[in-house]
């Protein structure tokens, strides 16, 4: 008891205040024991925020929007104002419009980075473009840009009159001969001859009946026809000959300017065969024999060579008229000569498209009609 009693009062108030204190370290011990391990945790959050942040930061300035602007000026130098200045991007439309100032400035604010065009214009002058890349807030200013006047082109075509040019190609045709010699005027080499007038038609007829290389022609053909008596009532010896030779000349002549003269002014028609020389030979030769029925009009067209078809038919008609009264044949003789005249066109113009353009001297081209 003694030696208990002076242990226990040999520390007064120990246990009291063991027992009071107990309480304290155990909650202030629990903190001072986790601080090391929160420590690295709280470091990686804050470095994870700051990282976020950052990327945030760079690409907000990546795409920060920036501007572009300019001066438009005329060709001496003189601002514009009012011109149209228009700004298109890739995969956007429509695009935006501003004007230039009285100063010729121009701008557009909030444009986002990447590739951009610009189409200026203005009323009266050439419109300018350009192109560029702005960068993420740039603030992009254009060379001077320059509107001139456009350049005006004039055409001025040179040529004759219609009727002048016909004359002048009338001329060069009247020049034409196979060989040099036996006339061949009613063939045109240019595509797109001058129409011909009446006066033309009626000359050319004319120049065709007369010509001396015809009427040896004819000659020929009565002297053939006298030494087969062909048309025998008219007897043999000069006065025989002098009749073949009368009805064979007006057979030529009454052909030639019916259906050469006479009948194309009166239905506005071309007389000549117009040369085509291209083509397949089967498109030619097609051409060529349709030449008797199928002709090129006063305007141009083609349509239906009426004029040849009822020449034909008037100079069988009128050769009728003076043949001998035992060789005519009535209305079987008239048809007849005339599909044989038909028929010598359509084998005209086979030759013209083959043979004589190649035998033929051309004249020079003379200029068509404008």
């Amino acid at each position: 008891m003694f030696v208990g009693s002076a242990k226990k009062s040999s520390i007064p108030g120990l246990g009291k205040l063991v027992w009071l204190s107990l309480p304290v370290l155990l909650c202030s011990f629990p903190s001072w024991s986790q601080q090391p391990m929160d420590q690295p945790a709280k470091s990686a959050l804050a470095h994870s925020q700051g990282t976020q942040a950052s990327a945030g930061g760079q690409q907000d300035a990546e795409h920060q929007a920036g501007s572009i602007s300019g001066k438009v000026v005329d060709q001496s130098g003189a601002n514009i104002t009012g011109a149209v200045v228009k700004l298109t991007r890739e995969g956007q439309s429509p695009g935006l419009e501003v004007t230039s100032d009285e100063d010729g400035l121009f701008s557009f604010s909030s444009v986002a980075p990447g590739p951009f065009h610009l189409t200026i214009s203005s009323p009266d002058l050439a419109s300018q473009e350009f192109s560029g890349t702005i960068q993420s807030g740039e603030a992009y200013v254009t060379p001077l840009i320059m509107l001139v006047i456009p350049t005006q082109v004039t055409e001025i075509h040179v040529g004759l009159p219609p009727e002048e040019l016909a004359e002048v190609q009338i001329k060069e045709e009247e020049k034409q001969r196979v060989f040099g010699v036996i006339p061949n005027f009613y063939v045109s080499y240019e595509p797109n001859a001058a129409p011909l007038t009446a006066k033309h038609k009626f000359g050319l007829a004319w120049k065709s009946a007369s010509d001396p290389i015809t009427l040896l022609g004819v000659g020929v053909l009565a002297g053939i026809d006298q030494a087969g008596d062909r048309w025998s009532a008219y007897g043999q010896g000069a006065q025989g000959y002098a009749k073949r030779y009368g009805a064979s000349y007006a057979n030529v002549f009454a052909a030639t300017f019916i259906g050469g003269a006479v009948m194309p002014s009166i239905l506005k028609q071309d007389p000549r065969y117009f040369y085509k020389g291209s083509g397949s030979k089967r498109s030619r030769i097609f051409y060529a024999v349709a030449s008797s029925v199928w002709c090129k009009g006063d305007n141009g067209r083609w349509q239906p060579n009426y004029s040849n078809i009822i020449g034909s038919f008037a100079g069988a008609g009128l050769e009728a008229l003076y043949l001998p009264a035992n060789d005519r044949r009535g209305s079987a003789f008239v048809v007849s000569s005339a599909l044989i005249r038909l028929g010598e066109t359509s084998l005209a113009g086979v030759l013209q498209e083959f043979v004589f353009s190649k035998l033929t001297k051309r004249p020079r081209r003379a200029a068509s009609q404008p």
